[in-house]
C-alpha cells in the first residue's frame, strides 16, 4: 500500500470526502465528477474510477476516456448477476483519489457492507479521498419531505452525518426548465422512458421543490461553517451574511404586533430567519404574563421561527448579546409602554437596545399599546408670495411709527379713537403679510398706545383699569383678525391647488381615453405638469417581482418616455413611485415634495391603469387571433377529413378492384376503374396545390416571373387544361387587346381557379369569359370577366367569397374552399386585383384587372 506523504510509518491520514450534491437525476454530478478527476489526473494526481453508473448517457461514457476504471465484482443474487464496486481491489489499488457514483446505493445481498456510502468510509480511513455524487432526496431526514412532494417512496438513503461530514459539498445545479429540455433531448433516459419521466416524476412544480430543498440544505451547512470559523477566529461582531431577525419579547400584549412585523422582515429575503428571545430577570421575580408569553411562542413557532429565553439582569445587553451570538442582521424591539414623564426619569429596553447595537440594525415598532404622544400643533407653511410678506413687515413696522406721528399732529382724541386706528394698521400687515406681521403690528401698537396715548403717558403702567381692557380686547382682536386673513389665504391657495390637481388628473385623464398614442401623450402632459426635464413609464418583463438581490436597476424594461435623457431605473431619477412593485414612474430634473409626489402617485396609478388596459386590449387581440387561428385549423381539419377522404375511398376502392384476383373484370369496367383511379388522383393533386398556394401566399414567399402576355392566348390555354367543361363556355376575347404584364403560370392558375368555381356553382346555366381594355383610377389595363347566371351571392358574402374554407357547411361539395382565396393572393402577387360583381340578371361575375405591359416596369426573381 502506498503510503501518503506528511504520515509517518505509523499513523495514517485520513482522506477527504467531496461530494457533488444534485436536486434530481440528470442535473451532471457523475459528469462533473468525471470532469474533476480528469482535471487531477492531468495534474499528476493518481485517479481511479471505482464505481460509475452512466446509464446508457453518451457524453457521460466519454468523461471515462482516458482515465483508470477498477474492474467490478460481481454478485449472484436469485439467479440473477448483480455488478458492484470491487472495495478490496480498490484498497489494494491504493489510489490517491478514488470516484465512487451513487453514495446511497445499496450492495447486493452478502456484500461486505449493506450500504455504498459504508464502503467510502472504509476508503476514507485508509487515507484515500474520495469523489462521490448523491441526490437530495436520498438524505434520510428529507425522506418523508420528498415521498409527500413527488409521491415517490425513497429506498436508497444515507445518514446526514454522512454529508455532514464531507469536508466539501459541491451543488450541481439546473433549472427545472433546463433540466426538461435535457431529458426532452434524451440525454437522461431512453426515448420511450422521456413522456412518462416527464408527466410524473419530472414535473416541474417537483423540481422546484427538490431544488429548493438542495438549496435550504446547502445554505445551512454553509452557515453552520461560517459559524465556526468566526467561533474559531473569536469574531464577535454581526457579519449580516443572512437575514437573520431577532425580536425582543417583554410579555407585554405588543409582543404579537411585534412577531408579525419581525417575521415580514425576515422574509424578505430568501433563507430569512426568525428568533423570539425572552430576558427574564435573575431575580426570580414573575413580572410577565405566563399565559401570554405562551401564545407568542406558538405565535413564533407557526411562523417558522425559534423561541429563546434568557436569563440576565440587564435586559438589553441579554439581548444584544444574544443577537451577537447567533449573528444577527436586525433587533425587533417595541416601543416604550411608558409616558413621557417615566421616559425621562428611566429610558426604556428599546432606547438602551438602540444606544448600544453598534453594526446591529434596531427596529423600533409602534404599537397600539403605546401612550399617544403630546406635541404642539406645527406651524403651517406660508402660502403668500414673497413681496406679499415683505409688503406685510414694512407695515407691521413702519405703521405704528407713522400713526403715532400722525396722532401726535392731531387734537387730543380718546383711547377708543386711538385703538380703532392701530387696528387699522394691524388688519392692513395682515392682509398683506398674514398671520406673522399681524400679530407683530397688534404688539408694536399696544405698546405704543400704552406709551403715548395711556395715562400715565411715556410710562409703561396703566392708571384706569378700563384702559387695561381695552388695550387686551385689542390685542386679541387684532390677533383674530390676522389669523382670520392669514388662515383664509392658506385655504384659498389649497384649493388653487386642489383645483390644480383636479384639472392635472381630469386631463390624464381624457389623455387615456381619447389620444391616438395615450401611453406618449400621458407621460409628456406629466413631464410637463411637474416641469420635469423627462418623464418615463418602467415595468418588469411579465410583472415579474423585485428580484432579491442584485443592482436595484436590475429587471427594468423601458416602456414609454417624454422628454430627453430617459430613466431605464428608478435610480437613476430625481423622483421615482413604484406602483404593485412592477411599473415604476420616474421623472428626471425636478425634486418634488410630499404634495406634489403624492400627486405622482395618483399619476402613476392612472399610468399603470392604461398600461394594464394596454396589455389586456393586447391580450384581447392576441386571443382574438388565436381563435381565428383556431377556427382556420379546425375549418381545414374538418374541410381534410371530407374532401379528402371522398377521393381517399375511390382510389383505394378502384385499387382494391383492379388487384382483385377473385373478380372477372371485362376490358370496359377495367377502364372505367383506371377512370375513377385517375379522376380521384386529380381531384388529390388540385386539393394538395390549392393547400401548398394558399400557404405560399400567407407566408409572402410568391415571387413572381414577369413578362409580356396576350389575353387571347392566356384564355385558350386555360380553357383547354378545364377540359370538356369548357365546350359550354362562350368566349369573347379579342386578339387585338395590348399586353398585360404578369407571371403566365400564375396567371393560368388565378384564371382556371375563377373558371372551375364557375363551373362548379354556375348550376348548369351558360357561362362566358369576356375580355376588354379598362380605365379604372386612372390607370389603363385589360379588364378580364369571367360570368355566369346561377344563384349568384348576396352582397356581404361576395368578399367572404375570397376568404378561406368558406364552402364547409356546403358537404355536398368537392374542394376544400380554397378556389378564390388562392386566385386573390396570386393575382395580388403579380400586381392584378381581383373582386366579385353582382351579374346583370341575376348570377356572379367575377372580375380580374390586368395591367399592361408598358405601365409596369420589367422585373426578373433570382431563384435561390
Amino acid at each position: 500500500m502506498q503510503q501518503r506523504s506528511g504520515s509517518g510509518p505509523d499513523e495514517r491520514r485520513r482522506g477527504r470526502l467531496r461530494v457533488l450534491l444534485g436536486a434530481a437525476p440528470g442535473v451532471g454530478k457523475t459528469y462533473a465528477a468525471l470532469d474533476e478527476a480528469r482535471r487531477r489526473a492531468a495534474r499528476g494526481t493518481d485517479v481511479v474510477v471505482a464505481v460509475v453508473e452512466t446509464h446508457g448517457r453518451e457524453r457521460t461514457a466519454e468523461r471515462l476516456e482516458g482515465l483508470e476504471v477498477l474492474p467490478r465484482r460481481t454478485a449472484v443474487h436469485r439467479g440473477h448477476a448483480l455488478t458492484e464496486m470491487d472495495l478490496d481491489a480498490v484498497l489494494r489499488r491504493a489510489p490517491e483519489v478514488a470516484v465512487v457514483d451513487e453514495l446511497a446505493h445499496t450492495n447486493a445481498p452478502g456484500s461486505r457492507h449493506a450500504k455504498r456510502w459504508q464502503d467510502v468510509q472504509e476508503l476514507l480511513a485508509a487515507g484515500i479521498d474520495v469523489l462521490a455524487t448523491v441526490n437530495i432526496q436520498h438524505l434520510e431526514s428529507l425522506r418523508d419531505v420528498v415521498a409527500a412532494v413527488t409521491g415517490v417512496e425513497q429506498r436508497e438513503t444515507l445518514p446526514d452525518a454522512v454529508l455532514r461530514g464531507a469536508e466539501q459539498v459541491q451543488l450541481v445545479d439546473m433549472t427545472p426548465e433546463a433540466l426538461r429540455r435535457r431529458l426532452a433531448h434524451g440525454n437522461v433516459y431512453a426515448p420511450e422512458r422521456v413522456d412518462a419521466a416527464l408527466s410524473s416524476y419530472f414535473r416541474v412544480g417537483n423540481l422546484t421543490a427538490l431544488r429548493e430543498l438542495a438549496l435550504l440544505w446547502l445554505a445551512d451547512r454553509v452557515d453552520e461553517g461560517l459559524e465556526r470559523y468566526r467561533a474559531q477566529h473569536g469574531i464577535d461582531r454581526t457579519w449580516p451574511a443572512r437575514e437573520r431577525v431577532v425580536v425582543a419579547l417583554t410579555g407585554g400584549p405588543e409582543g404579537e404586533t411585534l412577531v408579525r412585523r419581525a417575521a415580514r422582515t425576515a422574509q424578505r429575503g430568501a433563507g430569512g430567519e426568525l428568533l423570539a428571545v425572552h430576558v427574564t430577570r435573575g431575580d426570580g421575580l414573575v413580572r410577565d404574563s405566563p399565559a401570554r408569553l405562551a401564545r407568542q411562542r406558538e405565535l413564533v413557532e407557526s411562523l417558522g421561527g425559534s423561541f429563546h429565553q434568557l436569563v440576565g439582569d440587564d435586559v438589553a445587553d441579554a439581548v444584544l448579546e444574544f443577537a451577537r451570538g447567533v449573528n444577527a442582521s436586525t433587533v425587533v424591539v417595541g416601543a416604550s409602554r411608558h409616558g413621557r414623564l417615566a421616559s425621562l426619569l428611566r429610558s426604556g429596553v428599546g432606547d438602551a437596545v438602540v444606544r448600544g447595537s453598534g453594526a446591529v440594525d434596531v427596529l423600533v415598532v409602534t404599537h397600539d399599546e403605546r401612550p399617544p404622544a403630546v406635541r404642539l400643533p406645527a406651524p403651517a407653511r406660508a402660502v403668500l408670495s414673497r413681496w406679499r410678506r415683505v409688503l406685510g413687515w414694512v407695515l407691521a413696522v413702519a405703521g405704528p411709527v407713522v400713526l403715532v406721528l400722525a396722532l401726535a399732529t392731531f387734537p387730543r382724541q380718546d383711547l377708543s379713537t386711538d385703538l380703532m386706528a392701530f387696528l387699522v394698521v394691524v388688519v392692513t400687515a395682515a392682509l398683506a403679510g398674514g398671520l406673522a406681521p399681524g400679530v407683530a403690528a397688534a404688539v408694536l401698537g399696544s405698546l405704543a398706545v400704552n406709551w403715548f396715548f395711556t395715562p400715565p403717558v411715556q410710562r409703561w403702567t396703566i392708571a384706569e383699569p378700563a384702559n387695561a381692557v381695552a388695550l387686551a380686547v385689542f390685542v386679541l382682536v387684532a390677533v383674530a383678525v390676522a389669523g382670520t386673513v392669514d388662515l383664509a389665504a392658506r385655504r384659498s391657495a389649497e384649493a388653487a391647488r386642489r383645483r390644480a390637481e383636479t384639472e392635472a388628473l381630469a386631463v390624464l385623464t381624457r389623455t387615456a381615453l381619447v389620444a391616438d398614442d395615450p401611453l406618449g401623450e400621458s407621460l409628456e402632459h406629466v413631464r410637463t405638469t411637474f416641469a420635469a426635464d423627462s418623464a418615463s413609464l418602467l415595468e418588469r418583463p411579465g410583472d415579474a417581482p423585485a428580484p432579491a438581490a442584485g443592482p436595484p436597476e436590475d429587471g427594468w424594461d423601458l416602456v414609454a418616455c417624454a422628454g430627453g435623457a430617459p430613466c431605464r431605473a428608478p435610480a437613476e431619477g430625481d423622483a421615482e413611485v413604484v406602483v404593485d412593485g412592477a411599473t415604476a414612474l420616474v421623472l428626471r430634473g425636478r425634486l418634488l415634495g410630499a404634495q406634489d409626489r403624492r400627486v405622482l402617485e395618483a399619476f402613476a396609478t392612472q399610468l399603470a391603469a392604461l398600461r394594464q388596459r394596454q396589455r389586456l386590449g393586447a391580450a384581447a387581440e392576441q386571443a382574438r387571433r388565436l381563435e381565428e387561428g383556431d377556427a382556420v385549423r379546425g375549418a381545414l381539419l374538418t374541410a381534410v377529413s371530407h374532401d379528402l377522404r371522398t377521393p381517399l375511398a375511390s382510389l383505394k376502392a378502384g385499387v382494391d378492384s383492379l388487384r382483385a384476383t377473385d373478380i372477372d373484370l371485362g376490358e370496359a369496367d377495367r377502364r372505367e376503374l383506371l377512370d375513377v383511379v385517375a379522376d380521384a388522383g386529380d381531384r388529390l393533386q388540385s386539393l394538395i396545390d390549392d393547400l401548398l398556394d394558399l400557404t405560399r401566399v400567407r407566408s409572402g414567399a410568391v415571387e413572381p416571373l414577369l413578362e409580356d402576355l396576350a389575353v387571347a392566348d392566356l384564355v385558350e390555354d386555360v380553357l383547354h387544361g378545364v377540359g370538356e367543361g369548357a365546350r359550354a363556355v362562350r368566349r369573347d376575347v379579342p386578339a387585338d387587346l395590348p399586353l398585360v404584364r404578369g407571371d403566365a403560370g400564375l396567371l393560368r392558375r388565378v384564371l382556371a381557379n375563377l373558371v372551375q368555381n364557375a363551373l362548379r356553382h354556375a348550376a348548369g346555366s351558360p357561362l362566358e369569359v369576356v375580355a376588354a381594355t379598362s380605365v379604372e383610377d386612372g390607370r389603363r389595363g385589360v379588364r378580364l370577366l369571367v360570368v355566369d347566371h346561377g344563384p349568384g351571392l348576396p352582397g356581404p358574402a361576395k368578399e367572404r367569397a375570397f376568404t378561406p374554407f368558406q364552402r364547409l357547411g356546403d358537404r355536398g361539395g368537392e374542394g376544400l374552399g380554397l378556389g378564390l382565396a388562392v386566385a386573390r393572393g396570386l393575382a395580388e402577387a403579380v400586381g392584378a386585383r381581383l373582386a366579385a360583381e353582382d351579374t346583370p340578371g341575376g348570377g356572379l361575375t367575377l372580375v380580374l384587372d390586368l395591367p399592361l405591359a408598358e405601365d409596369v416596369p420589367s422585373s426578373r426573381r433570382v431563384s435561390a
